[in-house]
């Protein structure tokens, strides 16, 4: 059966979700070779190998964590794949990623490795929220990101005070770093900023100069 023009725009929209999802699924399968040239390493890290700052988001404990991790990211395209350009939504996954590495890199010096993609998905769900609020629909804001930013926001606050959500690390099979979570969504707040302020300056650029 041959694919129609509807059927190859949705494979297009979910080519980075499922690109992502092969990668860590690939890199699960051949671990421990593959976690140990990829995970988040303190030492490796500050020794040249920077690359672990990134990589270290793609790896996962086992395939329960992969599951979870993933599943994540099908309930974030769900809700916001709209709110991007493929190659936007690629680049913020690439800020998350060196954000959340470079946070625990800075601001953990305790914490030798690392594992997960929870923390730029924590970063990317930041960034689909407010780009979700700022865009009119009907004449109404969306609820959705109302919600999810809300939620998301007091999820990482609580972890902040009291630890990991109930019943992740047994889901996960290890320990949560809830301040991977933190670094990850500020991350990705940080840069929708920096994308307000461009676009305001722009647009006041060219208000200047009609």
């Amino acid at each position: 059966m041959t694919p129609t023009p509807t059927d190859l725009r949705h494979l297009r929209a979910w080519s980075l979700p499922l690109g992502l999802a092969m990668i860590c699924v690939l890199i699960t399968v051949f671990d421990p070779p593959s976690g140990d040239a990829l995970q988040y390493d303190r030492t490796l890290i500050l020794q040249g190998q920077v690359w672990r700052l990134l990589t270290g988001n793609i790896v996962h404990l086992n395939f329960n964590h992969l599951w979870l991790n993933l599943g994540g990211l099908v309930l974030l395209w769900l809700f916001f794949a709209q709110c991007f350009s493929l190659r936007t939504w690629l680049l913020l996954l690439l800020l998350s990623c060196a954000g959340t590495g470079l946070g625990l890199l800075w601001l953990n010096p305790d914490l030798e490795w690392y594992v997960g993609l929870s923390g730029a998905l924590h970063g990317l769900f930041i960034a689909g929220a407010i780009q979700d609020l700022r865009r009119p629909g009907n004449g109404e804001r969306h609820w959705e990101g109302w919600l999810l930013l809300g939620v998301l926001i007091g999820k990482v606050l609580w972890e902040q005070y009291a630890g990991p959500m109930p019943g992740s690390e047994a889901t996960a099979g290890g320990r949560v770093i809830v301040d991977a979570h933190l670094y990850g969504a500020v991350s990705g707040g940080g840069t929708m900023w920096v994308v307000m302020l461009v676009n305001y300056w722009k647009a006041k650029h060219e208000t200047n100069k009609t």
